[in-house]
């Protein structure tokens, strides 16, 4: 009996274990991707009216499409919270390495460091004064955000001083916002959180499906700037009602965009795989992370070997047949094609492997924009 009892008590320490460690996994907060060049100011516009109890704020942002090599928009919505006490930490862009990198949002219990950027609607930079959780229940301030009092009954009244309105996008680099995380936002990073839940992934996904979305089409004043409910483009929209500045293209509109070197024309052109480190708050679960992590890496180095041995031979065979200058152009096209395609499929492999040590999904003054 005493065996049979020792193991009983040691199987369940071992599910409260794993189900432990599943809880404790945090999503990776930064998503390398990197971008030559700024993305626009966010636009302005209203917030749509909250649908229901219990639906969260989640401010728009620009987002990245490699396949267009543009910005997108991703309309501010409302997502229901993944469980009672979180709140939305936004994503943002910020300067590191020479280039713009994203940082991906998060669910946590306290609001974390979103870059200083002002999205409004309670998010001006540092924390959240929209609304706050009392037990279970979100209680939603009406001198921030748009509620309807007939069908939300939980809701109060807080001035917020909010006089200077800053449209830009990004922190640091030339323009960007000045701001750096305090003592307080670094913890909040720490602590469990998970990121995006499905609907907001869906809705990403709508937006970058939408050529209106981008911003060569829409010049920072995209027409769906805000939805009711996430994914859905049709009720309850509201379009920008101006963009927060000029709109300014690149110059290539988007050739500067390396996004881990991916308009390098050759592997050899490419900058080092870069390693993502562990901090899943468990140290076999960091260690079986490295171990996949490295078995990737080398994978994709083979991959990059493999392409520009390729690329050799056909640079090799069209110097002996001493082609013209165009045919030499059309090769250095189709060498930068296939470099780009490679890059953007192992980018994905390795998000992949991030997503797999993620916790699955449950991923103006007050009221501008």
């Amino acid at each position: 009996m005493r065996k049979i009892f020792s193991l009983r008590t040691m199987l369940f320490a071992l599910v409260v274990l794993v189900m432990s460690m599943a809880m404790a996994i945090p999503s990776s907060a930064e998503i390398r991707i990197s971008v030559g060049f700024a993305p626009p100011p966010l636009p302005i516009y209203e917030q749509p009216l909250c649908p229901g109890d219990g639906y969260l704020w989640t401010p728009g942002y620009w987002g990245w499409d490699a396949d267009f090599d543009d910005y997108y928009w991703i309309p501010g919505t409302w997502v229901l919270a993944p469980e009672a006490g979180f709140f939305w930490t936004p994503p943002y862009w910020g300067w590191a390495d020479g280039a713009y990198v994203f940082y991906d949002g998060y669910w946590g219990p306290e609001v974390g460091f979103y870059g200083g950027i002002d999205y409004g609607f309670g998010y001006f930079g540092v924390g959240f004064v929209g609304g706050r959780w009392e037990g279970s229940h979100f209680f939603y301030n009406r001198a921030v955000m748009n509620v309807n009092v007939e069908n939300i009954h939980n809701v109060y009244n807080e001035n917020v001083n909010h006089s200077v309105v800053n449209h830009v996008s990004y922190n640091g680099g030339e323009g960007g916002i000045n701001a750096r995380p305090t003592p307080q936002e670094e913890a909040a990073a720490r602590q469990r959180h998970i990121g995006p839940v499905a609907a907001q992934t869906e809705h990403m996904n709508a937006a970058r499906g939408n050529p209106e979305m981008r911003a060569s089409a829409n010049h920072g004043k995209p027409a769906i700037a805000a939805t009711a409910r996430p994914g859905d483009f049709r009720s309850g929209v509201v379009a920008a009602r101006e963009a927060g500045g000029t709109y300014t293209p690149h110059p290539s509109r988007g050739g500067a965009a390396t996004a881990g070197g991916a308009h390098a024309t050759h592997p050899n052109d490419l900058p080092p795989i870069e390693r993502a480190t562990p901090n899943t708050g468990n140290a076999k679960q960091d260690k079986k992370f490295e171990k996949e992590q490295d078995k990737l890496i080398a994978k994709q180095n083979k991959e990059r070997q493999k392409l520009q041995q390729q690329q050799d031979k056909e640079h090799a065979k069209i110097a002996k047949q001493h082609a013209d200058t165009a045919k030499q152009q059309q090769l250095e096209q189709k060498h930068q094609q296939q470099t780009q395609d490679m890059v953007q499929r192992h980018t994905q492999q390795r998000q992949q492997l991030q997503q797999r040590y993620s916790p699955p999904p449950a991923r103006g003054g007050g009221g501008r924009r």
